[in-house]
């Protein structure tokens, strides 16, 4: 398999591409990343340095990947988040050239826009970016459950809502959706939920609630949903696979106190989750 990733980069730390190509090359995936920024860290931090790299750059890089006549063979592209608008239709028109090289290929949108404890941190424009046009291209989206709220404007507090919202979402045209970060009226205190749906149905995971609080984990679960769900067809066993490899990283993490996901050091619950944690099918 191979899959195009056009998200942001941090030398230290697991953030966009940074926290996505490993895992997916560590399942056995061939990633072509193509960087929107550069950073030195993630923005949680303090400080940081670098930059952030233009829609011209990302359309440059792009053609000299078709000019070596890839892009027939790429199964699909995932994006994260795009800084600007530029950015994003420079993202889209990759989408609409693989897709024209290769019918089959897939377009996974992480729609980043913020999260319930940061409200929107994105800038002005891209909420409206991703609802008018990121969305109307994507086959499957990745919103976390705030985003879920911002691209629907309907609440998704408890799962009736959800599945509306979901619904919402399907009938626009999108196959598969993944929510991540999902607290509802059902979740217990001491657990946290994920909600996938696709033509196979619709399904909930839980696992339990971790004390921590780490930058990426986002994008790497919406990077090994999206090739779960090309390999298998299945959002259910997409979102076992995925939300067992995510919660064996991020327990591992907790456990050694670290400040950014040990990617590395976990690695092999990429592949082989230690605890794995069954879908649910919901009716």
């Amino acid at each position: 398999m191979n899959l195009l990733s056009i998200q942001s980069h941090v030398a230290y730390g697991h953030v966009g591409n940074s926290a996505a190509v490993f895992p997916l090359q560590r399942i056995g995936v061939e990633v072509w990343p193509v960087h929107t920024v550069q950073f030195s860290n993630h923005l949680g931090y303090e400080s940081w340095k670098g930059e952030v790299f233009g829609a011209a750059l990302i359309r440059d890089v792009v053609t000299g990947i078709a000019e070596r006549g890839a892009l027939a063979a790429c199964d699909g592209v995932i994006s994260g988040y795009m800084g600007s608008a530029d950015i994003g239709e420079a993202i889209l028109d990759a989408v609409a050239r693989v897709k024209r090289a290769n019918r089959a290929a897939k377009y996974c949108c992480d729609p980043v826009i913020g999260d319930a404890e940061s409200g929107i941190y994105v800038r002005e424009g891209i909420p409206d970016f991703m609802r008018l046009h990121a969305l109307a291209a994507a086959d499957v989206v990745c919103p976390n459950q705030f985003e879920l709220g911002v691209l629907t404007g309907l609440d998704s507090g408890t799962m009736e809502g959800m599945r509306t919202a979901v619904d919402w979402l399907h009938s626009t045209g999108i196959g598969t959706v993944l929510v991540t970060s999902v607290l509802t009226d059902e979740t217990p205190d001491d657990a946290i939920d994920m909600f996938a749906s696709g033509p196979d149905g619709a399904f909930r995971l839980r696992t339990p609630r971790l004390p921590i609080m780490v930058n990426g984990a986002g994008d790497t679960i919406a990077a090994l949903f999206f090739a779960h769900l090309l390999r298998s067809g299945s959002a259910g066993e997409a979102l076992s696979r995925a939300g067992s490899s995510l919660f064996g990283v991020l327990k591992r993490t907790q456990v050694r106190g670290a400040r950014e996901m040990l990617l590395v050091e976990a690695q092999e619950e990429l592949v082989a989750p230690s605890e794995i944690f069954e879908a649910e099918m919901l009716g």
